[in-house]
């Protein structure tokens, strides 16, 4: 069987007496959509966050492609070949849709674009892709909410990510843009980058995801198939609550 290409094991995150991450472990095939569930303050984002570099864990590591990149920094992370989406949108507002993901190109793996055209090259590539072509030259600020959701989602394409890590990339979605944005999460799929995705639209989870693990105050509950987890009496009781039960 294939080494898994992204492993966590034992990872830990204190935040002063708050146990954030309870020794986690955690493995993502290649090519599969794996979703993230839990409730309001599971640990799912921090978890994001000690995976992308942006936060070090207290004990445990995290393994990329065969090589560990524990305590990495996080642009050091995305070299390698791990973008993260933002939960909030992050755009740079008072530049163009286009120089935001063009900064995302300079940014990413190597080898980099050799010099401003190849990178807007790169950037509209990744916003044609997206659905954002027409709106290149607009600023960013004058996306609505689901623009700037796949503004996200593009400026960290434009890096060549293997692994996309989706921090509740359809929150504040209508039906329409839900379903938009799911088909656009295969399409990235469908092209070769493994995705992992935390959620909350369990509908959502059910339909794109080929497994789920469930947190639950900083600790995994359950792994497993989507109906597996999502009928887990533990899932159910912690996450869904005991009137859905």
């Amino acid at each position: 069987m294939a080494e898994p290409i992204l492993s966590c094991r034992g990872l830990t995150k204190r935040f002063g007496g708050l146990l954030a991450v309870n020794r986690v472990d955690l493995d993502v095939e290649q090519g599969e959509i794996l979703g993230l569930i839990g409730p309001n303050g599971a640990g799912k984002s921090t978890l994001f966050r000690l995976i992308a570099g942006i936060m070090h864990p207290n004990a445990g590591t995290v393994t990329f492609g065969g090589h560990r990149i524990t305590n990495r920094p996080a642009h050091d992370v995305c070299v390698a070949g791990v973008a993260a989406t933002h939960q909030i949108v992050r755009p740079f507002r008072d530049m163009t849709v286009l120089d935001n993901v063009v900064v995302g190109a300079f940014f990413g793996r190597r080898p980099r674009p050799h010099g401003p055209a190849a990178a807007r090259e790169a950037a509209l590539a990744a916003l044609r892709f997206c659905g954002l072509e027409g709106r290149a030259h607009s600023d960013a600020r004058t996306l609505n909410l689901s623009g700037q959701k796949r503004l996200e989602i593009a400026r960290a394409l434009a890096t060549r990510p293997e692994v996309l890590l989706l921090d509740e990339v359809l929150a504040g979605l209508n039906p329409t843009e839900t379903d938009q944005t799911l088909e656009l999460v295969r399409t990235i799929r469908s092209h070769g980058t493994t995705i992992v995705m935390v959620e909350h639209n369990l509908r959502a989870v059910r339909g794109v995801c080929s497994r789920i693990v469930a947190l639950v105050n900083g600790s995994k509950i359950a792994e497993g198939s989507p109906e597996a987890v999502l009928n887990d009496e533990a899932v159910v009781s912690a996450y869904l609550g005991t009137t859905h039960a």
